[in-house]
């Protein structure tokens, strides 16, 4: 996840479509605020708001009978967006995050960062150490190494693993604190999601029933869009040829995608942004994965996992957990899902 200062294109390749026909987030053709609402008929109007935040586009969709209802809900969620990426983002100087990555220590840690790390300590327990946020030394590794001409040596790579593992987080009531000194931790895979959780919540809570949250992919869908019908996502070719392959419909429900084009650093994107925390490599086999789960953190966070576990063994994993399902295109183009992945 590109959060609150990587590219706007991260994950910007799943399209919305569903209200009038098929449209999508054309992030680069979008200026920084945009909004429109009209009337479908006598009893609701669709109501789409666009805002840049969070490094991306993140757009909003209602179906609602109140115009002023949803634009009221609408400019609560991007103040809790803007909070939120305040407290959870690792390129922010003064975020507790910021501070944690400096110090090794975090005190009196907000809620909403205990929460969040909590969580993803417990993804990397469920993943078996494929999602793990302490990554950050080895993407820090390809960033420096890239810009000074060429890829990383081994000693170098050695190195950042030896600072790589999610069990030497600590939480001790609100402290948070590394066992080892220069780690990091990047919550690049799993705050957008969720932030897009929460923004759900508060439309929820408002009254704004029907909607969805689209936050440069990292997407969740409640109710219906306009005239009862299911929300629809289609998933882009990653190798941008055109057409998708494959269209699902939801209603009550999150997905999230990761893929190896959304930042590399190399033409041949061997190296790019989701890497191997066992190797200090880039995984090779995945083009791009997407999960759909109860929410849009966990969606977030097992599409990463799912990538580095690769295609075969990404989707045993998908198929042994409940209430997800997985839809990976590999390197030479075959597509791969879960037993349970459909319309």
């Amino acid at each position: 996840m590109d959060f609150n200062g990587f590219s706007a294109g991260r994950r910007s390749f799943l399209k919305l479509s569903g209200l009038l026909g098929t449209g999508s987030l054309a992030a680069l053709l979008l200026p920084v605020e945009t909004a429109d609402a009209f009337l479908f008929n006598k009893k609701e109007y669709k109501v789409t708001k666009t805002r840049l935040a969070m490094g991306t586009f993140v757009a909003m969709t209602a179906i609602h009978r109140s115009r002023d209802l949803v634009e009221e809900a609408f400019g609560l969620v991007f103040d809790e967006v803007d909070r939120l990426s305040g407290l959870l983002s690792r390129h922010a100087p003064l975020s507790p995050i910021s501070s944690l990555n400096e110090t090794g220590l975090l005190e009196d840690s907000p809620a909403e960062v205990l929460e969040v790390i909590t969580r993803s300590i417990t993804f990397n327990q469920q993943t078996a150490g494929s999602f793990d946020i302490t990554v950050k030394p080895l993407i820090d590794l390809y960033q420096r190494s890239f810009e000074s001409g060429g890829a990383p040596d081994e000693q170098q790579v050695s190195s950042a693993l030896a600072l790589i593992g999610s069990k030497h987080v600590h939480l001790n009531g609100t402290t948070i604190s590394f066992a080892k000194d220069h780690m990091q931790v990047t919550l690049d895979g799993i705050a957008k999601g969720y932030i897009v959780d929460r923004a759900s919540d508060i439309l929820k809570t408002k009254g704004v029933e029907n909607h969805l949250v689209n936050a440069g992919g990292d997407i969740r869908t409640s109710g219906t869009a306009a005239r009862g019908k299911r929300w629809t996502v289609a998933i882009q070719d990653p190798g941008k040829t055109g057409g998708y392959p494959d269209v699902i419909t939801m209603s009550d429900g999150a997905i999230a995608t990761s893929g190896n084009y959304e930042v590399f650093y190399d033409q041949e994107k061997v190296f790019h942004h989701i890497v191997n925390p066992f190797i200090g490599r880039s995984p090779q086999l995945s083009a791009s994965v997407s999960v759909t789960a109860r929410t849009v953190m966990e969606a977030d966070a097992l599409s990463t996992a799912v990538f580095v576990l690769e295609p075969d063994s990404g989707i045993a994993f998908i198929n042994r957990r409940t209430n997800c399902e997985g839809f990976v295109i590999s390197r030479d183009g075959q597509s791969f899902h879960s037993s349970g992945w459909g319309p």
